[in-house]
Parts: structure tokens; sequence; C-alpha cells
């Protein structure tokens, strides 16, 4: 028999389900589930674990909790297959938020319930320091977060179902994309052409890099005859203070940049200035040095290079674009010369063009209105006005 029905007690029924022979021992292997109610409840319950089984649906019964098993995704899947600071971000967002909250809870009996009631909590006194709640961009994350661990408890069948899709994570509006106009882009790299700086900053504009492919770069992956940059890995910092270097995020993420000739004029410069550098400190500049460092050859903090990037374009008059949009600013800048979005896509190092059209298509309102225009020109109907405002009355 696949099962079989014992009565316990007045009420109390055992199911013992058989799930064949361990195939390393060879022992019959046995599921028992208690059911409290009537034989044809306990019945019901046997009927539904073997349909379970023969759909290839059936979860074992476990007792791992959420904090356990957030523990176990960190280890085992978080930090081998995301990226460094990703990893770390998650690790502090669970240790910090989620574990004290929600980690006692057995993970097959956690419910969209409690997750609902978790973000409501969040949000009114989330904060650490007692100052309120944490915004709604910010629970957003934790629910992202639980999502994606989720997923991978459904993936080894620990639980039947991910509980957060049925949770209704709090709404928010994301903050506009803020980029530099051509002349505001000059304008700022004129400010701070006379700062340590310089030479970063321009690369981001000039390349759409991001700060972790930045501050990764050696000179062996700079071929400043060519004018080219190879992307092929990437600079973390990590809370124990230790840098690690890693491979870029995806596949399309490694890619070679064609650099403009100013961009490779500005990076001749750095060179030569930081080979004057290395010979007053008896330092040796090679192909493994990074372009961009301390003049002892240690890496740039990434958290210091966008606290300067704040501080400059406030002192510039462009106060709110972060460093990150440098890379908007480049995306957008190239779409207003009409360029084409797969080389876009390209430079930027996106997994499709489709990700780039969802960033970009609504960037500048100026590329709507010169397709407007485009389109008359293209089907012959751009003539007087005053001609077209009379056919039109027709």
């Amino acid at each position: 028999m696949r099962g079989s029905i014992i009565q316990r007690s007045k009420g109390s029924w055992t199911i013992i389900i058989n799930l064949g022979r361990d195939p390393s021992t060879g022992k019959r292997k046995q599921q028992w589930v208690t059911v409290r109610g009537t034989k044809k409840a306990a019945e019901q319950k046997l009927s539904d674990l073997l349909n379970e089984l023969d759909t290839g649906s059936y979860v074992k019964p476990d007792k791992v909790t959420l904090g356990e098993f957030i523990d176990r995704w960190l280890k085992y899947y978080a930090w081998p297959n995301l990226s460094a600071e990703t990893s770390q971000a998650y690790d502090i967002m669970a240790r910090k938020h989620l574990i004290p909250a929600l980690g006692r809870i057995p993970l097959q009996q956690l419910t969209d319930t409690h997750l609902e009631a978790y973000y409501a909590d969040k949000l009114s006194s989330g904060r650490r320091d007692g100052q309120g709640g944490l915004s709604p961009r910010t629970v957003r994350h934790h629910h992202r977060l639980l999502h994606v661990l989720l997923e991978w408890a459904v993936e080894k069948n620990i639980v039947k179902r991910n509980v957060s899709n049925s949770a209704h994570a709090p709404k928010f509006r994301p903050k506009e994309m803020k980029t530099f106009s051509q002349g505001e882009m000059l304008a700022f790299l004129d400010s701070v052409k006379d700062t340590e700086f310089y030479p970063v900053f321009y690369t981001a504009l000039f390349t759409g890099m991001r700060r972790s492919e930045l501050l990764a770069a050696r000179w062996s992956d700079v071929d400043l005859d060519l004018g080219s940059i190879s992307i092929n890995r990437t600079l973390h910092h990590l809370a124990d203070k230790s840098f690690i270097f890693q491979p870029p995020k995806t596949e399309k993420s490694r890619r070679q940049v064609p650099l403009a000739p100013s961009n490779s004029i500005v990076l001749r410069h750095h060179l030569e200035r930081q080979q004057e550098v290395g010979m007053l400190m008896d330092r040796v500049i090679n192909g493994e040095t990074l372009v961009f460092c301390h003049a002892d050859g240690s890496p740039l903090l990434p958290h210091s290079v966008s606290q300067a990037w704040r501080r400059l374009v406030r002192k510039a008059g462009f106060p709110g674009i972060r460093m990150h949009d440098a890379r908007h600013t480049h995306a957008t800048l190239m779409l207003e010369q009409g360029v084409n979005w797969k080389i876009i896509s390209e430079r930027l190092g996106h997994g499709s063009v489709a990700m780039t059209l969802d960033l970009y298509a609504h960037a500048s309102p100026g590329l709507q209105q010169a397709a407007a225009h485009g389109f008359d020109k293209v089907l012959g109907v751009v003539g007087d006005r005053a001609e077209i405002e009379e056919m039109s009355r027709v």
C-alpha cells in the first residue's frame, strides 16, 4: 500500500505514506502526518497527499524557520552567485530587519498575512533609531528580497508556493531620472578640471561605465592607441573594509567600450601624471596598476568617490544629480544624437535592447518631438502651415 491510516485516539489519526526506498541505504522511507477530526477528513488528506506525490507537488514537512533558511540562502546562493555588494546589502537587510521580525516563524507556516503585517510595521516604526518608519521604497526592497529567497525555497521543494506573490507590498513612485544636458555636463567637467577626480568623472560621463567597473579598471584594460577600454571585472568594498574584485554581473556586462578621442587624451595625461608620482614614490606603473587609485596604488573607496561627486556637483550648481546619473547622461546624450539603440545597449552592458528602451525611451522629451517631425518628413507632408491648417478644415 502507498498509504494507510491509523487511529491514535478519538478524533486523532496518523497517515503513513510510503515514499519508496532510500537509494543510498536501501531502507524504506515513510512520512507520518497527524490529522485531527473525522476519519473522512483523514481519508481526504491521504488522497490529497497521494495526489501531490503523483503530480510532483509533494513537499516534505520541514521545521526550518525563516531565519534559518535565510542563513542557508545567503551562504549557499547569494554569496556564491550574486555580486559581493548585492550580497552584503541583502545580508545587512536580513539581519537588521527580516530575521529579528520574522525569523522564528517556521518557513512552511509563513503566510502573506505575516508579510503584510511586517510591511505595515516597517512603514510605521521600522527605523532602527526609533525616529519613525521606513520609506515605501525601502520596504519594497524588503519585499523583493523575500520574493527572491522564497523562490529559492520553492525551487528546493521546501515550500509549495511563494507567499510573497499574494502579499501586497507598498507602492512608491520611482525618482525621476536626473541628467546633465550637454552644456551642463561640459560646465561640470570644467568645474572639476583641477581636482583629482577629473579623469574618473570624465570617463564615467564619456563611457557610461558603472562605478564598480571604473574603479576596477587596470592599465592593461586600456588601449590608448586604438581608443578602447575592456570591462572584465568590478570592484566592491565590503563592510569588513576589504576590497574584492569580481567578474561583471552578466555576460553582456563584460564588454569593450570605444573611447572618445578626448577621453583618450584625458587618460593619457592621467597616466603621465601617475607615472611622475610613481617615480617620486619609487613605484612602477605597469599593466596591473589601477587606472583610478590612490598615489600608493591602493583602490579608491567607492563611497568616497560618490561623496566627492555629490560635493562637487552641488558646488557646480547641479544638486541632485548622482554619480550613477553620469551613466544615464551618457545614454540620453547619445540618444539625442540619434545613436542606434543597440549600440547604446552594448556600450552600457545591458542584458537586452529592451532593457535600454524601458529605461530611456521616455528620458528625453525632445526625442518624441523629433519623431513626430520625422514622420511628416517621411510622408512628404512638410509644407506650408497655413495650407495644412486649411486642409484640416475640409
